[in-house]
Order: structure tokens, then sequence, then C-alpha cells
């Protein structure tokens, strides 16, 4: 009895000990606060009267519910065939440069590799110096990538940064006496980096691989310089494309017609965010415990 008695008052906090943690936990609800906040701002937005938005009436629930932007938004012919080339870049985008960065970052943390600081320097120059659009694009136009769904998954797949961290991952988190111990019972090369490594190395995988959807899902200016054909095109530039041209009515319209696609337009904005980042909000929670994993260990220098 006397030993838990010492040990709860072990655990008892001082009164500076219980003012520090209130200080730490009020800044981190704030700091949530500030993140939380915008989303659900615009998602209830965009259920919301305009007027009552601008007014500052709408803070925690829209105070008069309307559904006109989506109504209008989902009107558009095209918005689903640009929903499934977003899905279609995104995951087949995501699945290439997985297979090029991951593989890439292994061989390069290797230390047998041939030839491996000068590679490593090839990949880091990239990192700093760009040749440009006008090359970019003359090099793209010479593979005849034009106007194809390959321009959007294959000339951007390999990125120099994602593999430098995977480069620093597989050095950092893969022993080096496990490829000993596999070469002892005869495991090659390939066989051991299907059957050991990629188990290992489910963290950083997730943590590229939700880097490059991300991006490819958000795209949209690779598609406007690439991509004529509006049959190929993402749903970003169709979204852009859409509220560009709803701003050029609204500035030709007059009276209550122009206060209509005013209305209209806000709506339709706020409508746009939520449909163009809602899929890749919701995939998040399912790689967060990956993500949180891998960025930290990812991040060691070597």
């Amino acid at each position: 009895m006397e030993k838990v008695n010492v040990k709860s008052s072990r655990m008892k906090k001082s009164p500076r000990d219980r003012l520090v943690d209130i200080i730490i936990h009020t800044i981190a609800v704030l700091m949530i606060a500030a993140v939380v906040y915008p989303l659900w701002f615009i998602i209830i937005a965009s259920f919301s009267n305009p007027a009552d938005v601008a007014n500052g009436e709408v803070w925690i629930w829209p105070k008069h519910w309307m559904l006109d932007g989506y109504v209008e938004l989902f009107k558009q012919s095209s918005i689903w065939r640009s929903y499934a080339n977003t899905i279609f870049y995104t995951l087949a985008g995501t699945l290439v440069a997985l297979v090029v960065n991951i593989t890439a970052g292994y061989a390069m943390s290797r230390k047998d590799m041939l030839g491996r600081k000068w590679i490593n320097l090839f990949y880091i120059i990239p990192m700093f110096i760009s040749g440009g659009l006008i090359p970019i694009y003359l090099v793209v136009k010479d593979f005849h990538l034009l106007d194809s769904f390959w321009v959007m998954i294959v000339p951007f797949s390999v990125s120099s940064y994602n593999i430098i961290v995977a480069r620093t991952f597989f050095n950092t988190s893969i022993p080096e006496g496990l490829w000993e111990s596999a070469q002892i019972d005869g495991c090659g090369t390939i066989r051991y980096f299907f059957q050991f490594v990629i188990p290992l190395s489910k963290a950083i995988i997730a943590v590229i691989g939700l880097w490059t959807a991300v991006g490819i899902w958000n795209s949209w200016f690779n598609a406007l310089i690439y991509l004529q054909n509006e049959s190929l095109q993402p749903l970003q530039l169709l979204l852009r494309r859409i509220l560009i041209s709803n701003q050029s009515l609204l500035g030709a319209a007059t009276g209550e017609m122009a206060s209509e696609l005013r209305r209209l337009s806000d709506m339709m904005k706020y409508a746009s965010i939520v449909v163009s980042t809602l899929p890749i909000m919701l995939l998040y929670p399912f790689l967060q415990k990956y993500f949180n994993q891998g960025v930290m260990i990812g991040a060691i220098k070597e």
C-alpha cells in the first residue's frame, strides 16, 4: 500500500508543470483550429448564400442551405469525364512514380553500386537547376507525347527529391546485416529487394505515393501546356475553364442577370474547391500512420 502511495505521489504534477501543460494544449488546439477551420468554412460556404458569406453571417453553420453551386457545377456534361481522367492520371502516375523513384532510391543507397557518387550528383543538380519550360516542351514533342494521356504520367514521374528521400530511408532504416544474411542464404539482389526491402518500406512508399498523388491530382499547368484535346483534360483544368467562363459572362451581364450570375459564380467557386479536394482529404487518414513515420525517418541525414 505504501508503494502505491509513493508511486501516485510521484505522478502528481506541480502547479508549474500543469501550467505548462495548459499552455501546450492551448497552443495545439489553436493550431488545429487554424488548419481545420478554413477547410470547414469552404465546405459550409459552398452550401450557403454568397450574400450571407459576404456579410459575415456564416461562421459555423450555413444560415440558408443552398445546393445551387453543386447543381450548376454538375450540369457540365464533361465534368464526369474529367473526373475519370484525373483519377486515372493519379493512379497510373503514382504507380509509375513509385516504381521509378523507389527503385532508383534503393539503387543509390547501395554502397557497392558503380559510380554511386557521380550518379548522386547527377540527381541532385536538377533539384536546383531546371532546363526550363521550352526545352521540356520540345523534348515532350519529339517523343510524340503531346495530346496523349502518357504526357500526364511518364515525363514527370522522376523526382530527384523523392529519390533522395527514398535513398536516405534505405540507408537509415534497412540494416546492412540483413543483406549479408540474405546473401548467405543464396538470395540475389532482385529477390532481396522484393522479398525483404519492399515489405520493410511501407512508410516511405506511403509518403512518396501520397506526395505524388496530391501533386498529380492538383496539377493543371501541365495539362494546360501539353493537352489540347478536351476529352483528355483533367478535372482541375475543367474547373479552371468553368470559373474563367463564369467571370467572362459576369463581365458582360447587367442588372438582375449580373446579380444572379455573380451568386452562382461564387457558389460554384466554393463547390469546385470541395469537389476537387475531397477525394485526397478522404485518402489521407488511411495513410497518416505511414506518412508520419516515413517523414521522420526519411528526414534523417546520412
